[in-house]
């Protein structure tokens, strides 16, 4: 890359901010593995053309397409305002302003230079993350077991006061053991990213932040500023492109980098553009992911159900879904006026129950990964490709996943019933 020679000065090391850079290494392994080949094409075959996802979020490829494209460069942009805050530790004046040259790649300014994503340098430059990610994650791991081994040192240093033998056997091993910790810890920061230098670490996750950037803009088309003011995308972006180099131009130079991605609600815009007639713009998206993977996990389960699990199932309903469900269940008189413990009516609606989940269980599969990814995301050094928000209940219809989830309950209802009442001491499934 032309605007950023190989640093001269290594400059100091990391020391403690090493597992902070292994953090945001990981994501930006995530991100290049998320734009491969294998993963586009899962996106497009697999993904979108889901029933859940079609019948729920929408059917239209390009709209899906353009939320995927926003999402993933909106990821980009926190992993790159990660490496600019380390860049400000650098003495290398190239990466000291990363925060500039990101933007000016964003504006379609600077070019992105010459390594291209899945070439051999790229390649052998993620393998050299994934390399020190694993042995920053060993020594993390090494530094909570030794802290642990200290506390105990600590209690059996007073122990050994007493003049026990056997407290004094045990408390020579364990000194045993944490000169052998310690000097797995001292060997693990030779090989992390611990003895690394700000300049060099900065150095590989630029080029590879360029090489994303690159990639994305090749899959999806140019990039083009996120609708503010819009609750949805008014129209949908471009679909995959043949993956050439593209000149992108949308940067406003009345603001600055990551101004946007950091001010309060603009924060996390693909996450706030959700319609409030969907599920996420109502805030029920993991809510109703728990009731359907609930639901699906008492379909499968053959152990009677107390009273008290009943309960805090019908709990997690929001009123105007216990009132449909209620509404359904009093009108379904195929249900209240069969005799208990018929097995083919009981079949039928396991059946019917198990067609339902079996599209709409892994909407509600995704919806929790994603929250869950979301959530560790600080704490955690996995480098696998994250779940997006289409593929989950976020931009889900509510009215549609509402009707799919009564439908559900009241297909379970009527298992229960036919099945003999499988919930204990309950004469109703509400």
């Amino acid at each position: 890359m032309g605007w950023l020679p190989e640093p001269k000065k290594e400059g100091k090391n990391l020391g403690i901010l090493a597992f902070e850079t292994a953090k945001t290494m990981s994501r930006l392994i995530s991100l290049y593995k998320s734009v491969s080949d294998e993963e586009i094409s899962r996106l497009r075959n697999d993904v979108i053309r889901s029933k859940g996802v079609a019948f729920l979020n929408s059917g239209d490829e390009k709209f899906l397409l353009s939320l995927a494209s926003a999402e993933r460069l909106e990821d980009l942009d926190h992993a790159a305002a990660a490496v600019a805050r380390l860049g400000k530790k650098c003495t290398d004046f190239g990466l000291e302003r990363f925060d500039l040259v990101y933007k000016e790649l964003k504006g379609g300014v600077l070019n992105s230079g010459k390594m291209r994503y899945g070439s051999a340098t790229a390649e052998r430059k993620i393998r050299k993350m994934e390399r020190l990610v694993a042995a920053t994650s060993g020594l993390h791991a090494a530094v909570e077991s030794l802290a642990e081994m200290e506390v105990s040192e600590r209690k059996m240093k007073q122990w050994k006061s007493k003049d026990n033998e056997l407290h004094k056997a045990n408390y020579d091993n364990l000194i045993h053991k944490l000169e052998i910790q310690r000097r797995e810890i001292r060997n693990f920061k030779e090989i992390s990213l611990w003895n690394k230098s700000f300049d060099k670490c900065v150095d590989l996750m630029a080029r590879v932040v360029f090489v994303v950037h690159r990639r994305i803009c090749a899959l999806f088309g140019p990039r083009k500023r996120f609708p503010m003011k819009e609750k949805v995308f008014p129209h949908s972006g471009p679909l995959l492109t043949a993956s050439k180099p593209v000149m992108v131009r949308f940067y406003s130079r009345k603001s600055g980098i990551f101004e946007e991605e950091e001010a309060g609600p603009q924060t996390n815009r693909v996450f706030h553009s959700a319609k409030p007639e969907t599920v996420g713009g109502s805030g029920l998206a993991l809510r109703y992911a728990n009731v359907i993977l609930t639901a699906e996990k008492y379909l499968d389960s053959d152990v009677a159900i107390s009273h008290m699990e009943r309960e805090s199932f019908y709990e997690m309903l929001p009123e105007n879904l216990k009132f449909q469900v209620r509404a359904k269940l009093s009108k379904n008189m195929r249900c209240a006026g069969v005799e208990e413990g018929d097995a083919l009516l009981a079949e039928g609606w396991r059946d019917a129950v198990a067609e339902i989940l079996r599209w709409l269980a892994p909407v509600a599969d995704d919806t929790v990964r994603w929250q869950m990814e979301r959530s560790f995301e600080k704490t955690r050094f996995d480098a696998r490709p994250t779940a997006l928000l289409l593929q989950t209940l976020h931009f889900a219809d509510r009215e549609k996943t509402e009707a799919a989830i009564a439908e559900i309950l009241v297909g379970l209802s009527c298992v229960f019933r036919f099945e003999n009442r499988r919930f204990v001491h309950c004469d109703e499934f509400y």
